[in-house]
């Protein structure tokens, strides 16, 4: 009975001494965590204070600059995709998805070393105001763009709507002239023709022909016309043309795939850390498109507009052409901060239906088809030839003849699968 006693005791000291041990050590544990991220924290409260006292420039370590700095070295350190984004970048990112922004309508690009309209955008101020294809903006509110990117530009070119900006432009021989515009709501397209009228005309025997520059808010919806459109024509088989896609909305890239799917089948599937970062999108459309399909992608062609070409290929529903895909098969989540402002962090990977890794890999065509950065920017310049008439004659010759290699290799395979039916 003692003994029993004794062993009683024994265990229930053991045991408090158990519990009371461990108690100690996950609190040693947190201390020392917490001890870790406050050492952590001094150091670069103590980094941020030496830089505002010693540095040379005091105009440029106001807290709120180094601590803006600090946060974009921090985030884009992790990957090439994450990136912290201040509250006007952020706010430029919703516009650019909604497809909806205050600029003044044209789209711009640096050509022979100078900010260059590419094309005006129908009935926008730029169009109103008699901006041609091929003029130079050589100043913006009188600051010379000599060495701008286009991202300089936009940022000064867009603005709140009713607002006016002032762009010197140069025509040709012609004398420099500074016109006035004011900014308006400008609405894009993310879906385009061949030549990028919105007239969606069939091409040779019947074919018809979309390019998707983006995946946008409206871009699904904006296909569905299309191809509408090119049915009502008598359109037997398409080109879905990805070249240049950087990607866009994760959903909008499985809307647009489901319209060539079966209801039910896999588009795309996510995995990441964490249960909410896997998931999986499936074709929710009636009535898919049966018609023979090529799907164009380049080096170029990434993220969702690799999900598209990813996923019907792999359901054997489309043949490839072109050139291998970048591979940036990444998720990025968008976290608001209270500012503003937000991060865009890496959380998870895309993987094709039958389990293909899209990142750091690409996918790679059916038809492997190469074409220059040059050919296919005289291909693009000889469908759309603003300022053609400005280049040198040598380079107007080699426009003349540039060819579409990709878009002609794809009419050859629509040919054979239509021959084969």
């Amino acid at each position: 009975m003692k003994q029993r006693v004794f062993n009683t005791i024994l265990i229930a000291a053991l045991a408090l001494n158990l519990y009371i041990g461990t108690r100690s050590y996950l609190n040693s544990a947190q201390t020392k965590t917490g001890e870790d991220v406050f050492v952590q924290m001094e150091k670069f409260t103590r980094v941020m204070e030496e830089v505002r006292r010693h540095y040379v420039d005091p105009d440029k370590v106001a807290y709120g600059d180094l601590v803006e700095n600090a946060l974009q070295g921090m985030i884009t350190q992790l990957d090439p995709h994450s990136e912290y984004m201040n509250a006007k970048r952020h706010e430029d990112l919703r516009s650019d998805t909604r497809q909806q922004f205050g600029g003044i309508g044209v789209i711009i690009s640096i050509r022979n070393d100078w900010l260059t309209v590419i094309e005006p955008m129908e009935d926008g101020p730029g169009a109103k105001a008699g901006l041609r294809s091929g003029d130079q903006i050589v100043k913006i509110e009188g600051a010379p763009t000599e060495g701008f990117t286009s991202q300089d530009a936009v940022d000064l070119l867009r603005g709140k709507p009713g607002t006016d900006v002032t762009v010197t432009i140069r025509r040709g021989e012609q004398k420099n002239q500074s016109i006035t515009l004011t900014r308006e709501i400008i609405k894009t397209k993310s879906v385009r023709d061949l030549n990028g009228r919105g007239e969606y005309k069939l091409l040779e025997e019947q074919f018809g022909y979309a390019r998707i520059n983006s995946f946008s808010e409206r871009t699904a919806d904006e296909l569905e016309d299309a191809l509408t459109s090119m049915e009502e024509a008598g359109m037997k088989a398409l080109v879905l043309d990805l070249r240049d896609n950087p990607g866009g909305l994760l959903t909008q890239s499985a809307r647009v795939a489901e319209k060539f799917l079966k209801r039910g089948e896999l588009v795309v599937f996510t995995e990441g850390r964490k249960q909410r970062e896997q998931e999986r999108l499936v074709a929710l459309g009636a009535n898919p498109r049966t018609m023979p399909l090529v799907v164009l992608i380049n080096e170029n062609s990434a993220s969702a507009s690799e999900i598209v070409a990813g996923c019907l290929q792999d359901h054997k529903r489309a043949e490839l052409v072109g050139a291998k895909s970048f591979g940036k098969g990444s998720v990025q989540t968008i976290l608001p901060l209270r500012d503003g402002s937000a991060i865009r962090l890496t959380t998870a990977k895309y993987f094709t239906p039958t389990r293909r890794t899209i990142h750091e890999k690409g996918i790679k065509p059916d038809h492997a088809v190469d074409m220059t950065a040059e050919q296919y920017r005289d291909v693009q310049i000889k469908r759309q030839p603003g300022g053609y008439e400005d280049l040198p004659e040598e380079e107007q010759k080699r426009i003349d003849a540039a060819e579409d290699l990709q878009l002609k290799k794809a009419l050859e395979v629509l040919r054979s699968k239509l021959a084969d039916q």
